[in-house]
């Protein structure tokens, strides 16, 4: 059989190393599967924002059919065709038969939110609750469900599966073997197959090493002026398979847009290089210095996944920070309490999916994680220096008091210096670090006055 043309900047063309495969494939490369939990997502999060206020079995229903359905005609919602990014399939099932998000989603039990739930457990219950809420949105607690569902989602499903299943125990030499299909007849090793898998969860473009982060970014908002770069074969759509930005990649784009890091091309060339030495195994187990190299590409790649998360909570803690600040500026000189409130509610969301999606990665974060839970809480402070604390038998959240707002947004700031010890991290877009001093002072200077 042919060798395929294997470019050293695309995650493409790699051949066939199956001893005697028989079948008429011409490349040992699929991550459809993955792809296809990328669109369940995306559409998953579209759902999430449909409610009017009212219960409504029917989106309901809908929601849970994208996320822990597997019938066949499940329409992709999202990523869709726009203007002239047009993209190329148009139903689930085009990528990949048979996938959901459930079935995939972390199964340990979530400390970082109230009910000692699982994490489809918790998925299930946001959306249970966003089918009722307006748009996906409870002003009385301030819970952005479209926001938690999705940045949460990420971590449980596509980094979990990644970095805790694939390139962990999968890379045992007795699990998945290179000398072997991944199944009889297909066109794949279990390495080869397994390395693949992990590469489609990050999210990146299968060309992504000859794009800058501008470009990755312009794409994953499907901006027009990014669809010659998007389109790598010339065919005037975006094939979602191999062309289109998804999850993590995106933000890996989004922090490396700043020039102060490069997490998104640290990563692809990692998943490149392992997948390089994988093929030039030409079909047989690998070696223990083989396994040892790969493995130290997986640390490459789980270290620098970490920190993009890490990244991104560091970003919207700045923009609660920030967001505190002018909602308690609001109150105090009649401001627009309605729609300061409700940027606030969706930068927490962020925050708090990020800040609960790095906990699932099977590492024990150990204090960092309670130190995070503990000053993020389960609600973003409201306006009656309250804040979710529970959850009752009957599903309905319990509220107890909390700090000001101002206190809070010192929280915010401690967040982000957490986040910064802990995972050393570059790009640190919406850095408040420097206003940590200022803002404990003078939070100190009005606790002495108060107790005078």
């Amino acid at each position: 059989m042919p060798a395929l043309a294997h470019s050293d900047a695309s995650y493409s063309g790699f051949p066939i190393t199956v001893k005697d495969y028989k079948g008429d494939k011409k490349s040992s490369v699929a991550y459809s599967g993955q792809i296809a939990r990328h669109a369940l997502h995306d559409s998953l999060k579209k759902l999430s924002a449909r409610g009017n206020g009212m219960p409504n079995a029917e989106l309901k229903a809908q929601m849970m059919a994208y996320y822990a359905g597997k019938d066949a005609g499940r329409k992709i919602i999202a990523p869709a065709t726009k203007g002239d990014f047009v993209v190329k399939q148009s139903t689930v099932d085009e990528l990949s038969k048979g996938k959901n998000l459930k079935g995939k989603t972390y199964g340990g039990a979530v400390s970082a939110w109230p009910g000692n739930m699982t994490g489809s457990e918790v998925i299930e219950f946001w959306i249970d609750k966003a089918s009722a809420a307006n748009k996906g949105f409870d002003p009385l607690t301030g819970l952005d469900y479209t926001q938690l569902i999705s940045k949460f989602l990420m971590g449980a499903v596509f980094y979990n599966q990644a970095v805790d299943n694939y390139l962990d125990e999968k890379l045992d030499a007795g699990t998945k073997p290179n000398g072997k299909p991944y199944k009889d007849g297909t066109p794949y090793t279990g390495k080869e197959h397994v390395w693949d898998e992990a590469f489609g969860y990050f999210g990146v473009p299968a060309h992504a090493l000859s794009l800058d982060a501008k470009t990755v970014y312009s794409i994953a908002k499907q901006k027009p002026e990014s669809v010659k770069s998007a389109d790598a074969n010339g065919d005037k759509m975006i094939d979602l398979k191999s062309e289109m930005v998804f999850a993590h990649g995106y933000y890996a784009a989004g922090a490396d847009k700043s020039g102060n890091s490069n997490y998104m091309h640290t990563i692809t060339e990692a998943f490149i290089d392992g997948r390089q030495l994988i093929t030039k195994a030409n079909g047989k187990n690998l070696t223990d210095q083989q396994r040892e190299e790969l493995k130290a590409y997986a640390d490459v790649i789980r270290t620098n996944w970490e920190k993009v998360i890490a990244e991104a909570a560091f970003k919207y803690a700045g923009s609660v920070y920030k967001d505190a600040l002018a909602l308690q500026d609001a109150v105090d000189n009649n401001g627009d309490l309605q729609k300061t409130f409700r940027t606030y509610a969706k930068h927490w969301g962020e925050l708090k999916g990020f800040a609960m999606a790095l906990q699932v990665s099977g590492k024990d974060l150990g204090v960092t994680a309670v130190k995070l839970n503990r000053l993020i809480g389960a609600s973003p402070v409201l306006l009656g220096n309250t804040q979710v604390s529970g959850i009752d038998n009957d599903g309905n959240y319990i509220q107890s008091p909390s700090v000001s707002l101002e206190e809070y947004a010192l929280n915010m700031i401690e967040v982000q210096k957490l986040l910064n010890d802990t995972f050393g991290l570059q790009a640190k877009a919406n850095d408040q670090l420097d206003k940590l001093s200022k803002l404990a002072e003078k939070l100190s200077n009005t606790s002495s006055a108060e107790n005078d």
